[in-house]
């Protein structure tokens, strides 16, 4: 495996966060966020969720939920996955946390609103809504990196 290619190791991150920190022999911060992943994932209840809202059943994937610790989430994701990153030589422009940064915040605001937000009558739940909620975030973010980078040129 090259270790230089930023974006292979982006990949892992997004795949599991702390595989993209093992792959650059950062071994402490790699197994802290799969520690972390892990423990989240178990006291949220999170690959339960996930499979009952792949097969439709939203409304238990909310019950099952446990919101105080799936809350976690998304900071720890993004932030694994931006660490991953920026250690490789990623993300070397003024502002290039931004899009990661922003698609935390997003996907914190999707899964607070999931129990109870609809689009057309559709309940989304707590993986669809967060989920679809990266795009703005990540767009936020872009646009803010874009525009905080021409004002400082």
């Amino acid at each position: 495996m090259n270790r230089n290619n930023k974006y292979e190791i982006l990949l892992w991150s997004v795949a599991f966060p702390g595989f993209g920190q093992i792959l650059n022999r950062k071994f402490f911060k790699g197994f802290l966020f799969i520690t972390l992943e892990f423990l989240i994932n178990v006291q949220s209840n999170f690959n339960k969720v996930i499979l009952l809202s792949i097969h439709g059943e939203i409304e238990k994937a909310i019950q099952q939920a446990n919101y105080r610790w799936l809350m976690f989430y998304p900071c720890l994701y993004f932030f694994a996955v931006w660490d991953a990153y920026k250690d490789v030589g990623g993300g070397k422009s003024l502002f290039a946390f931004l899009p990661f940064a922003f698609a935390s915040y997003s996907v914190t605001v999707g899964l607070i609103f999931s129990p109870t937000f609809k689009m057309m009558g559709i309940l989304f739940g707590p993986v669809w809504l967060p989920t679809l909620s990266v795009i703005p975030g990540v767009v936020i973010g872009l646009l803010i990196k874009k525009l905080k980078n021409q004002c400082s040129s």
